[in-house]
């Protein structure tokens, strides 16, 4: 179990040249409830047992071999591995269309006071382009995200900080002026390669090890509302 000490005074004053980019899945978007639906559908067919919430949880950012392995011991040698990988993805693919995915709470009020402000926002994942736009798109959030960058885009994913790079390169804001945050490792050292800030969501789905207090990220959060309040601390926040 990852503990934490969350800064909640750490202030990041956010300048007209700011850009803030955001992990898709278990950072921007609560997406463990899609995956568990797909899941149980296969291992029902499969005669399989579901694997616990808590661990699924636990896999979602270790992308979709690392689920269907979860599920099926981890015998990803095998020929019939990758029928169900890609019978998986094809259940996964119709899913989205009628996702079960949702924002974190406080994030549509995050999203808003950046548009407000005319700072740029956007998303930078490793999952494919055929399924993150799709999903933005189911949530209504397509047009209002300034760059989507998957792997379709670049030659590395991350860690590397290619597409964190790119990103910048798309909305015209330097990495220096620029904060990216996520629930894996991979995602600070990514953040922190490209020169950029970075915020650790403790909320997501974070993996048993390391600890997130070892991941080396400049700020660790256990809700969005402390985003928020690091960027803009005399904000007023209706309930």
């Amino acid at each position: 179990m990852n503990s934490v000490d969350c800064t909640t005074s750490y202030t990041w004053r956010l300048s007209d040249k700011a850009c803030v980019l955001f992990d898709l899945d278990g950072t921007l978007v609560d997406t463990a409830a899609d995956f568990e639906h797909v899941l149980r559908s296969l291992c029902l067919d499969e005669g399989v047992a579901l694997p616990t919430s808590a661990s699924i949880h636990a896999t979602v950012s270790s992308g979709a071999r690392a689920l269907l392995g979860l599920a099926f011991n981890n015998d990803l040698a095998t020929p019939r591995f990758e029928s169900l990988l890609f019978d998986m993805l094809d259940r996964y693919e119709q899913q989205i269309k009628l996702t079960r995915s949702t924002l974190y709470p406080g994030m549509d009020r995050l999203l808003q006071e950046l548009e407000q402000r005319e700072i740029p926002w956007g998303v930078v994942t490793n999952k494919p382009e055929r399924f993150s736009k799709p999903l933005l798109c189911s949530l209504g959030l397509q047009s209002r995200c300034n760059v989507l960058v998957c792997p379709d885009h670049v030659a590395q994913s991350k860690p590397h900080p290619e597409p964190l790079l790119l990103a910048c390169e798309l909305v015209k804001r330097q990495p220096e002026c620029t904060v990216y945050m996520g629930d894996h490792p991979r995602d600070i050292i990514a953040g922190k390669a490209a020169g950029m800030r970075t915020i650790a969501a403790a909320y997501g789905y974070l993996p048993s090890e390391p600890c997130i207090s070892e991941w080396g990220a400049d700020l660790i959060v256990e809700n969005v509302d402390q985003i928020t309040f690091s960027f803009w601390p005399d904000i007023k926040i209706s309930t």
